[in-house]
Formats: structure tokens, sequence, C-alpha cells
């Protein structure tokens, strides 16, 4: 069974997965760690990145400048459909691989697939369902942000901004779960979404 998990920058798409994974057993396919892992020196996607946007998203040692990059695409949302396109086809890809890595170990195996893109990626075709993880608190989310990434109020304000609001996550995903930082209510909620396929996934 795949579950597709997303929603928006700092919504808590983590908390969910984490729990997922710590009391039914999933194995988590986190998309954004696939990207960096593909986007270290020495990779073809790397080397895609750079055709597009030029030297002057590396660092002076030939790494990625991950914050001039996401300075970029957050503020012009032509490029970041162009790094999108270019980004999509390399983590599907992968994912894909992890996918079929899992099930020949176990077939009965659940997955977690954390992806904000997950639709634009269409990436919830390999799903059996998909949860839109929604925080109701932008202020919230805003601070959220701000500490994860290191950034200010207005960077992290314009990359909130940049991504679709949570009716979009509402209106596609088959769950929608409210966060509202309640580890219990979101344990609870994720129980019910669970419950109703045909069977029970056994918890801790």
């Amino acid at each position: 069974m795949i579950i597709g998990i997303t929603g928006s920058s700092g919504c808590g798409k983590t908390t969910v997965s984490q729990i997922l994974k710590q009391k039914y057993h999933a194995h988590l396919i986190i998309a954004d760690e696939i990207a960096k892992d593909l986007s270290k020196k020495g990779t073809t996607y790397l080397s895609e990145i750079v055709k597009k946007f030029g030297e002057d998203i590396l660092l002076p040692d030939g790494q990625l400048n991950r914050k001039k990059l996401a300075d970029i695409i957050y503020h012009d949302s032509k490029k970041r459909d162009i790094l999108n396109q270019c980004t999509f086809g390399f983590i599907v890809k992968e994912i894909e691989k992890k996918i079929q890595n899992i099930y020949q170990k176990d077939k009965n195996s659940l997955i977690v697939i954390d992806a904000p893109l997950l639709f634009e990626a269409n990436l919830q075709k390999s799903c059996d369902t998909t949860i839109a993880v929604i925080l109701p608190d932008t202020e919230l989310q805003i601070k959220r942000i701000m500490k994860r990434d290191q950034m200010n109020r207005k960077e992290a304000i314009a990359r909130l901004n940049a991504q679709p609001s949570n009716e979009f996550y509402e209106k596609r995903c088959d769950h929608i779960l409210i966060n509202d930082e309640n580890l219990e209510k979101i344990e609870k909620q994720l129980h019910v979404i669970l419950s109703s396929f045909e069977y029970m996934l056994e918890e801790n």
C-alpha cells in the first residue's frame, strides 16, 4: 500500500510521515531528500540544472548553492516551472526504483511518499491514497519555515505565496488531515483514515 503525503511548506508533512513510520512501520520516501541527493556535485541532474540556470548557481567548490537557486525560483514562476519540469523526471524515476526495492523485500509493505509537488509530478498515480496535511494557522506556518530554513519573514512569506493554497490540496487529495500540533489528534485522524481501507494496518 502506498500513501502520498502532500501539502505546502511548513504544514507538518514530516510529522505525519514520522507517525506512520513509528506506529505503522511505514517505509518513507521523501522527495526533498531525493532531490538533495540527486543535486550533489558531479551528478547528471546538477549538470542539467546548470545548463538551464548557469554557473552562477554553484558555490566555489562546485556544489549547488541551494539558497541562491531557491531565491530565483520563488521570485520567478517561469523559472520555477523550468526547474520543476527538469526535476520531476529524475525524482519520479528514483522514487519508482525505491518502491520496487521495498516491494522486492516485502510485497505487503506500507510505503509513504512525502512530496510537496505530489500532483505536479503526477506521483499520485503511484499512490493507493493521498493525504493533504493542512495547517490552518498561517502565522505558525511562516514561523516554521523561518526556523527550519534559516530565513527572514519576508523570504518565508514569499516561499509560501509561491505555493498552491490549501484548497488546491483539499480538492485533489482523498483525505484531509488537519494539523493543530496536537499529536494525539493527528494520530486519531490517521487511524480513521487507515481504518477506511479493507484491512487495518498493524499498530505498535
